[in-house]
């Protein structure tokens, strides 16, 4: 009867971490969704890297030694590389 009641809670437990997965991923886009494809997952990793790279001033200032650039071309480099960071969608096989 103990082991009826541990199994009942695993599932409850299980119940409620897909409940909270479930409502992360309708707050946050680039967490994913069951039918998120390679592209846009890919697509969401660059763009989480640029603007942390963008957002953290001492990453910005390392790259811009690294490369010898100017803080502020990198920056405006990068805004740039997030509209379309993996190139072009690819066709979809429902298409």
């Amino acid at each position: 009867h103990a082991a009826s009641k541990g199994t009942a809670a695993m599932a409850s437990d299980a119940k409620t971490v897909y409940s909270q997965q479930e409502h992360l991923q309708m707050k946050y886009v680039g967490t994913g969704h069951a039918d998120t494809t390679k592209w846009e997952w890919a697509v969401n990793q660059h763009r989480d890297s640029y603007a942390a790279y963008i957002g953290h001033h001492s990453l910005l200032a390392y790259s811009a030694i690294a490369e010898n650039e100017s803080i502020g071309r990198l920056k405006y480099q990068y805004l740039q590389k997030m509209l379309s960071p993996c190139g072009k969608p690819p066709k979809r096989e429902d298409e």
